[in-house]
């Protein structure tokens, strides 16, 4: 496994992010256990989730499967840098009560204190803004922050799904309030979604943030999902099924899997390889059902691309180019 620093922290973290997504709702208890271990004895050391996973009546549920992973000793805990976030309802579906939800000092305060108790830890490494809460002041967020780091509860905060001009404003504020700041950005990146180069990826680069890319695969499409459709296999869903509804991306898909076959790679190593050659990432979020996926997204990490293949990759895939000159001239 390769390492590097989460944005301008001192922490080390491994290149690819264990996603727990899964665990609870696809992924047994016991199958999710074995996922982590097989995750630390390949030296990732670096678990994502959030407090909303397990979803619907179930939600915190896959925070309790780690917490339970963690209780086993071993030192699991301290070998692992934990993420997870807050914003969500925690309700059941439908019982939204005020102050059960987004990034209120309450709210905060209390979704810290119950991911702590399902978790089986003391405390959080990083805690993460699940999105943008256009009512709460940022100021009122960095105080219930400094808060909780004073009480050792959490190390770092960082954000998920914020444009380039909340990161901007969010660690701003936090300078002239004397607060740390955001130390990373979990966004929607890869190579059939590159919006974030735009903005989002530059903010997160000037104010020392680390990229931490979701969706990788962008839902399986690239994955090889054209050709496992063709020998039987599994299907496309959800953003995957989308993407592949439009003519035009799904020739791009088709050229993407047929470079890569030219070049005996596997596509969703190929995916995941590119992403870790992009400026600004720390990681991508791999979310394993499976030890066989989790052994592929591994491979990815000592997988080279070459100029040839990396070029060919932005003329199937190209992005948007930079801001402002990709909408401005």
């Amino acid at each position: 496994m390769k390492y590097t620093q989460l944005g301008r922290t001192g922490l080390q973290v491994s290149r690819l992010v264990l996603g727990t997504m899964n665990f609870g709702p696809q992924t047994n208890e016991a199958d999710s256990h074995a996922i982590m271990d097989a995750a630390i004895g390949a030296g990732i050391n670096f678990f994502d989730t959030a407090n909303v996973y397990g979803w619907g009546e179930n939600k915190g549920r896959t925070e309790e499967i780690i917490g339970t992973w963690f209780a086993q000793g071993g030192g699991r805990r301290d070998k692992v840098v934990l993420a997870t976030k807050v914003y969500g309802n925690m309700g059941g579906d439908g019982d939204v009560w005020p102050n059960h939800h987004k990034l209120s000092a309450l709210n905060i305060r209390r979704a810290v204190d119950a991911s702590l108790k399902r978790l089986q830890t003391d405390h959080i490494d990083l805690y993460q803004f699940h999105h943008i809460d256009r009512l709460t002041p940022v100021e009122e967020i960095w105080q219930a922050i400094d808060v909780l780091i004073q009480q050792g509860k959490i190390l770092y905060a960082g954000s998920s799904n914020f444009p380039g001009w909340k990161i901007a404003q969010t660690n701003e504020t936090a300078r002239r309030l004397g607060s740390y700041g955001l130390v990373s950005e979990q966004c929607l990146y890869n190579l059939a979604e590159r919006r974030a180069e735009m903005e989002v990826i530059p903010a997160a680069q000037e104010y020392g943030l680390g990229v931490i890319p979701w969706s990788p695969l962008h839902g399986g499409l690239l994955g090889g999902v054209i050709k496992k459709e063709a020998e039987g296999g599994r299907r496309a869903s959800g953003r995957s099924a989308d993407a592949l509804a439009n003519s035009q991306m799904r020739e791009k898909v088709q050229a993407y899997e047929d470079l890569l076959d030219k070049h005996g790679l596997e596509p969703g190593e190929a995916a995941l390889a590119w992403l870790l050659t992009r400026p600004g990432v720390t990681g991508p979020i791999v979310g394993p059902r499976t030890a066989d996926q989790l052994a592929s997204a591994l491979r990815a990490v000592q997988l080279e691309l070459g100029d040839e293949v990396l070029a060919s990759l932005d003329e199937i895939f190209p992005g948007p180019g930079p801001s402002p000159e990709a909408f401005a001239w």
